[in-house]
């Protein structure tokens, strides 16, 4: 199956990657709107007058990006990530949300350009998704926000922007990633022969950068946003807020790799973590990542003792004191029952004939569930198996295998490694162009 922007969206990527396919906004603000609620982190001092609009944070193009629309994004971001909005804090995040806002313009105008619209119902949709997420009503939502400070245009600018450039996503880039069966079959054949590995569950925020000057930019905002997080701020809110990478509507969350799926200097620096920190900064070539550690167990290959069998045990009643005789007559008709068994089915008809025979319904059982030595030699043996298990003090015994499922591990599905792969084709695209975007345009910073 092919895979679309919706499980782009939804998906959670495996393998952390160098892509920033713009997040989706009512995905990402569904936990941090709870978090802001639960503890109360929405901006309580007067925001800025909107008579100040008239003062200019940047100009992107010819289009302005106004103090009092920067103003405004800060408390919003402030409020979605968790971040205490003290005044120290409010200087140091508006940087990364003024260049966000420049990225937003221009996203816009690449919309405008290819005359694709966003349609308010579109952004009444998101905005009804985020308050059902968030138990509230959509008037419950737009009250809570202007209560605290927060104008719902700040709200409403946000999602249209970045339903647009979901929009030119899809346009421009989804028809041209083709993810062929020999690249997923590739990937699989990796994570399973990795499957001893130790594992690691991820979470990424990653901050990319196109010039030596952002490179600067970014290492300082990486570091702050430890430090934010590592006082209490939630690792996936922040990472849903500020990460470029695709994982930011899923939190950040990256799910289960192996130590080889990660580059050298993110497994270098997860190894000796405690389940639950978060990194420092981690460069990279294109940019900065900051993991958190979330799980960690010791490889994802297959547990036999995980093996299911569906079996049914046939007992041939025999006194213990039985005299030996009697012995082998019971295990002449056990071997006899053992060459006419065809089907688990037809069984209980069969053991109906022999007197004083009895087989119990067909039950389900790991081999954990098993003792030794009959799960040893269960274990051994395929569907449709008799296994004459010998006599015990209740008589003369066999097993039937009925059904037989061998454990897989926690290996990834053909799917989500193809969704995945997919996810990282377009992210990677959507990435460049919005550089080649910066590059082009004219910014010029008030």
């Amino acid at each position: 199956m092919r895979p679309t922007l919706t499980t782009l969206a939804s998906s959670s990527p495996r393998f952390p990657g160098p892509g920033s396919l713009l997040r989706s906004f009512f995905i990402k603000q569904t936990g941090a709107i709870g978090v802001a609620l639960m503890l109360g982190f929405f901006a309580s001092g007067p925001a800025t007058a909107a008579g100040d609009v008239q003062g200019i944070a940047a100009i992107v193009n010819d289009s302005v990006i106004s103090r009092y629309d920067l103003d405004q994004r800060v408390q919003l971001v402030m409020a979605t990530s968790g971040i205490q909005p003290t005044p120290e804090n409010i200087e140091r995040i508006r940087e990364q949300v003024l260049r966000s806002l420049i990225d937003e313009k221009l996203q816009m105008q690449e919309a405008e350009r290819l005359e694709i619209e966003v349609q308010q119902e579109e952004v009444d949709s998101a905005v009804d998704g985020i308050s059902q997420r968030a138990g509230m009503t959509r008037d419950q939502i737009l009250s809570y926000l202007k209560g605290s400070g927060v104008d719902e245009v700040a709200l409403y600018t946000q999602i249209r922007a970045d339903t647009a450039w979901n929009k030119v996503i899809s346009a421009r880039f989804a028809p041209l990633v083709e993810i062929g069966d020999d690249e997923v079959a590739e990937v699989m054949q990796r994570i399973s022969q990795d499957a001893e590995q130790v594992q690691y569950q991820l979470a990424e925020l990653y901050l990319g950068f196109d010039n030596l000057a952002q490179e600067r930019e970014m290492s300082v905002g990486a570091q702050r946003l430890v430090e934010q997080m590592r006082a209490g701020a939630p690792f996936s809110s922040v990472a849903q807020q500020f990460s470029q990478a695709a994982s930011a509507a899923n939190g950040g969350d990256i799910g289960w790799v192996a130590e080889s799926q990660l580059t050298p200097e993110i497994a270098n620096a997860i190894r000796n973590m405690s389940v639950g920190t978060v990194s420092d900064p981690v460069r990279t070539h294109n940019g900065f990542y900051i993991m958190q550690l979330r799980s960690k167990r010791e490889g994802l290959g297959p547990n036999p003792l995980n093996t299911q069998f569906t079996i049914i045990q046939v007992v041939l009643a025999l006194s213990p004191d039985a005299p030996q005789a009697q012995a082998q007559e019971r295990a002449r008709q056990a071997e006899q029952l053992r060459q006419q068994f065809k089907t688990c089915a037809a069984l209980p008809e069969q053991v109906a004939q022999i007197p004083g025979a009895n087989a119990t319904p067909p039950s389900t059982v790991t081999a954990a569930q098993i003792r030794d030595p009959i799960r040893t030699e269960i274990l051994k043996h395929e569907a449709g198996t008799f296994i004459p298990a010998g006599r015990t003090p209740r008589g003369i015994e066999a097993i039937i295998i009925c059904d037989r499922k061998d454990d897989l591990g926690n290996q990834p599905t053909f799917e989500s490694i193809e969704n995945n792969l997919f996810n990282q084709g377009v992210s990677m695209m959507a990435r460049r162009h919005l550089r080649d975007l910066r590059r082009d345009a004219v910014i010029e910073m008030r």
